[in-house]
């Protein structure tokens, strides 16, 4: 059942600090603004260098309009709760930033913290719940706004959203779709914050799922898998992610970027690699995956390139 909490103050421009990075950050700012809250200061993260920075910059959009921006290794140090505590906000919101936030900073707005997660929770709390979804081959997700606690993702809902996850979709494309769906449900909850209209669900974590963060090394294609679990891993982490890993039979390193099901024959060793005019297969433990995109020693190589380079590598497996 959900309750609600009232202010007796309705309609007040709101103070908040926000916590924000990459697009889903900007998706929440800009929602911020568009309902006229007071941002007080934003906090986000410093790029990593190792990382392929697909998104735009937080710091950027807050630089752009003035407004104070912060960035530290680690906003849980005393000067940075001193700092927020001195600012008073109202609310504080996180919108995909990456550190988990101290219960002492989330103890300092009268109304709350609240932090928008990309799923429907209780399913799917932790880490990258984007790529997450498309490897376990989902047919839905959404986007949650919640409050947040000292646990990563538990606390009581406050409002989601759902997401249909088209076969066809990339972990790029997800994340685009729950871009825009997460403005839609932060245009409908934002304004009954303001009015201290707030709803609030608690999560039955023991009906949900956690999962950690993945590292390219999780890439690596397992061709005992079927050909539909292999096809969800690839367009899982296809680019902008590190892409789906495997080794030719002289262990030099294949990236392959994008590849499609197709039926296969299912007795053959998984990893065979059969040349069928111009197309590629890769038996799996069921069926095949077809070649489209793949990346050997930084070249990229399309279609029926394909076929020709593992013709002139006479390349028969894959492992």
């Amino acid at each position: 059942m959900k309750t609600f909490i009232r202010r007796k103050e309705k309609n007040k421009s709101l103070k908040a600090v926000v916590f924000a990075y990459s697009n889903m950050g900007i998706t929440g700012l800009e929602a911020l603004a568009r309902h006229g809250y007071d941002i007080a200061a934003v906090f986000t993260s410093d790029d990593d260098p190792g990382e392929n920075c697909w998104f735009e910059s937080v710091k950027n959009w807050a630089d752009q309009r003035n407004l104070p921006v912060y960035t530290d290794e680690d906003i849980n140090f005393p000067q940075w709760k001193e700092k927020i505590r001195d600012l008073q906000p109202d609310v504080i919101f996180s919108f995909y930033y990456r550190k988990m936030i101290v219960s002492e900073i989330l103890a300092i707005p009268q109304i709350g913290a609240f932090n928008l997660h990309g799923s429907l929770l209780p399913s799917y709390r932790g880490r990258c719940p984007v790529n997450w979804v498309i490897i376990n081959g989902e047919k839905n997700t959404g986007v949650t706004l919640h409050y947040m606690i000292d646990k990563p993702d538990a606390g009581d809902i406050v409002g989601q959203k759902e997401v249909e996850i088209d076969l066809k979709d990339t972990a790029k494309t997800l994340y685009e779709k729950m871009c825009r769906t997460a403005a839609l449900l932060l245009d409908e909850l934002l304004p009954r914050i303001k009015k201290g209209e707030i709803p609030r669900k608690k999560q039955d974590l023991a009906a949900g799922s956690y999962f950690g963060g993945r590292r390219p090394e999780d890439g690596r294609i397992d061709w005992d898998k079927s050909a539909t679990d292999i096809y969800n891993l690839i367009r899982a982490v296809t680019e902008p992610y590190p892409g789906a890993r495997a080794l030719l039979e002289n262990n030099e390193k294949i990236i392959i970027w994008w590849a499609q099901p197709r039926e296969g024959v299912n007795n053959e060793t998984p990893g065979t690699v059969n040349i069928i005019g111009e197309e590629v297969l890769v038996q799996t433990g069921k069926n095949a995956v077809k070649l489209e995109h793949i990346e050997v020693a930084g070249k990229h190589i399309y279609g029926s390139e394909i076929g020709n380079y593992f013709r002139d590598g006479k390349v028969s497996r894959l492992k």
